[in-house]
């Protein structure tokens, strides 16, 4: 009957660590990534015994059990629903991959599906729980070593100077000449400038051909001829090129091109030619980041441009046993040789969708269920401990009403 205490020992033992998972899991319910687990029983060893006394009759042996045996967790892996957080750098994985990070201290690297990422004052991106570094391929390839995700070099835009200006409308061709004013051009260090361009018609001499000036106020800078054929740009004679050199600043090449959107039909003196435009574009400071589905980091600036830099890494295993649950949703790789990296989207991996978290796995009226049923084991093995204990009393009572 001491046999029976322990036994029911190890039921309240086992039931009470089962409770315990079941309370993370449910604790973690809104935890962003967090994958829920569940304790696994099995019935522990038997013991042999000879039956009626030691005398074998027929079957042999009895075995009796001793209980009741707790074996690893095992992780439920599956993804959980997504939210909107509308967080360019809240990121979730749409299928299979881990994101990688890496600790600041130890290099170690760590994997996991919540994706809470910011930009730390270095401009590295890193997790938002854990301040480790997010990892990637800086040359946007999976061939690559294994980078930090960063700003560096990509806070701020550069000028560029204008190269090509384009025009749209109808320069009428039975008009004599024609003003266009105000033509934008930038220089390489940001810097606007407004020329004017004068059109003055050949047709008496040479149907079709415009001579072009451009002034920088009232100093010409340059001129040459443009020419359509029954209206249509002539494209051997469809640009004009010119050296413009700012006051204090260096020189730079721009061609005023006017092969596509430009006609010279016949329109009295009216013409509708106008400024459509410029390439170059002033220096622009960052004023949002974020990430395409393929990975890639993606910076708008505020002079309109854009620049792509690296691309995250995800990772696969061949078995997601060999991992380890170390916290704030990150996992560590027991054998680093059964991981796989790739780029979202490649490899059967999933696209990473920006401004929206992947929550928590956990199943509340799974883990509700679960829960009676450890309370009801807990106690019926109580019950059992309490019963042997009862009668381990009785068998002294014997004793003592003699």
């Amino acid at each position: 009957m001491f046999d029976s205490i322990y036994i029911g020992l190890s039921g309240l033992q086992g039931f009470s660590k089962g409770l315990k998972v079941i309370s993370n899991n449910v604790t973690n319910l809104n935890t962003p990534g967090f994958k829920s687990s569940d304790l696994r029983f099995a019935d522990a060893f038997y013991q042999q015994g000879m039956p009626n006394g030691g005398y074998t009759l027929g079957d042999g042996q009895t075995q009796y059990g001793t209980g009741l045996a707790t074996l690893s967790t095992r992780i439920n892996f599956q993804a959980g629903d997504t939210r909107q957080t509308g967080n360019a750098l809240d990121l979730s994985i749409g299928g299979e991959g881990m994101f990688i990070l890496q600790d600041k201290d130890s290099a170690e690297l760590s994997y996991t599906r919540a994706g809470q990422f910011q930009f730390d004052k270095n401009g590295d991106l890193i997790s938002g729980s854990t301040g480790k570094y997010v990892m990637g391929f800086a040359a946007g390839s999976s061939d690559g070593e294994l980078g930090r995700i960063s700003l560096n070099s990509l806070r701020t835009n550069a000028a560029k100077a204008t190269s090509t200006v384009a025009f749209t409308g109808n320069l009428s061709s039975t008009a004599d000449s024609f003003d266009l004013s105000a033509v934008k051009l930038i220089d390489s260090v940001g810097g606007e400038h407004l020329v004017r361009l004068n059109f003055k018609s050949k047709a008496g001499t040479t149907p079709g051909v415009w001579t072009v000036t451009v002034f920088d106020g009232t100093t010409s800078l340059t001129s040459g001829d443009i020419k359509f054929n029954d209206g249509v740009p002539d494209p051997a004679q469809d640009t004009l090129n010119l050296s413009y050199t700012p006051s204090g600043g260096t020189a730079f090449d721009v061609k005023f091109d006017f092969s596509a959107n430009v006609t010279s039909f016949a329109s009295g003196t009216t013409s509708t030619l106008a400024f459509a435009s410029q390439d170059g574009f002033a220096m622009g400071t960052m004023t949002a980041g974020g990430f395409d589905k393929d990975g890639t980091l993606s910076i708008t600036y505020s002079n309109g441009q854009t620049a792509k830099r690296g691309r995250l890494a995800l990772a696969t295993f061949e078995s997601n046993l060999g991992l380890t649950q170390t916290g704030a949703g990150e996992f560590v790789a027991g054998d680093v040789q059964a991981r796989h990296l790739a780029l979202p989207g490649d490899a059967g991996l999933g696209e990473v969708e920006s401004g929206q978290l992947e929550l928590s796995n956990v199943d509340l009226s799974a883990q509700f269920s679960d829960l009676i049923v450890m309370q009801r084991g807990y106690q019926a093995s109580s019950h059992v401990i309490s019963t042997a204990n009862d009668m381990i009393q009785q068998l002294f009572d014997m004793k003592g009403g003699r």
